[in-house]
Parts: C-alpha cells; structure tokens; sequence
C-alpha cells in the first residue's frame, strides 16, 4: 500500500502523540514537523531524527501528500487554508476554527477541490457508542441529558476559552447522538484563571422537547468526563474517562444498576486510520466539514449568550 507523506503541524503537547502515530502506522510516513519553537524543535528532533523539522509550514507545500494541523486553535485558519489552497489533504484538530466566518471561509476553499478534509472530535471514538442501538429505548422521548467534563487547571490552551477548548468535544457528541441541533441556549460562566471563559454551563434546547446541559471547567477540583441520559426507562450513565457505563434500568429485577465496562481505544490512532482510509480507500469522512462547522457555529451562540447574559436563539 501507498504511504503518504504526512506533515504534522505543531509539537506540543497533543501534536507530540500525533507524530507518534504517523510514524507508527502502515499508511503513512513522518515527513515533516512543524514548529516554530526552537525548544519544540530540538524534542521534535531528539524523538523523530528521520524527518525534517522547519519552523515554516510553507516549506511543505508541495512536498507531502496530507498534514495534520496540531496548532493552537487561533492558528487553525491560516495554517488549514493554507494547506487545503495547496490541495493537501488536512486533518485539524478541533475546533476547526476559531469562528464561523472562518468556517465558511475554509468550505469557500473546499469546493471544487477533491481533498480530504476532517476535524478532531476524538470523543466519537468511544467504543460504546457502537452499542447504541442496545439501549437506544433510553434515548426516546426527548430524555433529559447532562454532559460534565471538568478538570483541574493545567495551564494548556488558555490561548482560547474553555468553551473551545473543552465544551466543544461535548457539543458535537450531542449533535452525534441525538442527530438533531438546538434552537436555542443559554449560558453562564466564570472567569476564573484567566481572562476567558474558565467555567461555563450551558443548556440546550431542541425543537423535539429534548433539553440538554452541557458543564464545562478547567479550574475544577478533580477530573470527570460524562454523559447522563434519562427518561421513563430509568438512567444510562457513560463514565468517559473510565471507560464504563452504568445503567439503572427502570424494570429491572435484582441489582438496579448494572455496570458494562467498555473497551478503551486509542483515539487517534482511529482518528488517523479513518483519515487516511478516507484517502486512499475513499472511505467516508469520519468527521467533515460540516460536522466542524455545526459544531464551531453552536460555539459562537454559546459565547454571544454568555457576553449578554441572554438565551440566544439558533
């Protein structure tokens, strides 16, 4: 099989762990790294001396087949639109962009070119959600939904909100599951750390009658990743940071909750896999366009109720 020529655009904390992948997997070979920090560059070095480290992402153009863009997200843009005018296939991290505008601007670059495009919402990747379908009474109804993902503060992406740093992963996993987009939210937050966004709680309303609250924090006490559905059925609660759900059935005859562990994935390892399937297999986009782009429009609402202190309509 063909490997691509991949470029990985970034070396910090999360752009580090792509590089592994792209060196380890069968489709695709570590061409470049990108980074403009000389101290970036000498780890980028020490831990991948068989590619070449620049400081520039126009020394790619022309001379890989794909890039994945590991940039700080106020980066995304120039980089993506960069990349994509070049006609090499991205995979960027979410949030695609920082705005809507910008969105709009990369699917304006988009059409008419035959490229892969794909975003980083790894929180699809769960292997529970293949098991939909055995508990999908719990979805029925318009089920009241919590989503929580809060952590201690650790002093990374504080170039953006923790709207985009950290609600985002919830907003496309709800718009995954439910197959369905608010008409309108309403949210309250606290800067905490920094002077964005630290703390925000959101809910979400949909034209079915399902309501949704989405919590997200990075100056919490301790860290926790969940989702908990409920409706006439009883509570399906998945535990996404130990990998298990806990279901309490409403008809249930002994134990009332039963706990299903699930097996735990390496995310991007998938995320990439599905990228470069998509290529040169031309398999379906795992998450495209306008799934980034639904999910980077709901972001501004979110940021517009949060500047008024105002429910803000979709």
């Amino acid at each position: 099989m063909k490997k691509l020529k991949v470029a990985v655009v970034g070396f910090g904390h999360l752009g580090r762990w792509h590089a592994d992948k792209v060196a380890k997997l069968d489709a695709s070979e570590l061409a470049y790294i990108v980074e403009p920090f000389e101290s970036a560059q000498v780890k980028a070095r020490e831990a991948h001396p068989e590619c070449i480290i620049t400081g520039d992402v126009s020394d790619v153009l022309g001379k890989v087949d794909a890039a994945i863009v590991v940039t700080p997200t106020s980066f995304h843009f120039e980089v993506v639109k960069t990349l994509l005018e070049n006609d090499i296939h991205v995979f960027c991290e979410k949030p695609m962009t920082s705005t809507t505008e910008q969105a709009l601007e990369i699917g304006e670059v988009l059409k008419g070119r035959n490229l892969v495009f794909q975003v980083g919402h790894s929180e699809r990747c769960h292997q529970v959600w293949e098991r939909r379908d055995e508990f999908s009474k719990y979805f029925e109804g318009a089920p009241t939904t919590r989503l929580n993902r809060v952590a201690e503060f650790k002093g990374r992406a504080t170039d953006v909100d923790v709207v985009q740093d950290l609600m985002i992963h919830d907003i496309d996993l709800l718009l995954y599951l439910f197959k369905e987009k608010p008409i309108s939210l309403s949210s309250k937050g606290y800067k905490i750390r920094t002077d964005k966004w630290d703390h925000v709680s959101t809910d979400f309303k949909f034209k079915s009658g399902l309501k949704a609250n989405i919590t997200v924090s990075r100056n919490h006490v301790k860290e926790m990743r969940n989702l908990e559905v409920t409706n006439s059925c009883g509570t399906l609660f998945f535990d996404l940071f130990e990998n298990k759900l806990l279901v309490g059935a409403g008809d249930a005859t002994e134990d009332f909750v039963q706990e299903v562990p699930y097996e735990k994935r390496d995310h991007l390892f998938i995320e990439q896999e599905k990228f470069y399937n998509s290529i040169l297999k031309g398999d379906d986009i795992f998450v495209d366009y306008q799934d980034g782009l639904n999910a980077v429009e709901i972001i501004d609402k979110v940021l517009l109720s949060l500047d008024s202190g105002e429910e803000t309509t979709l």
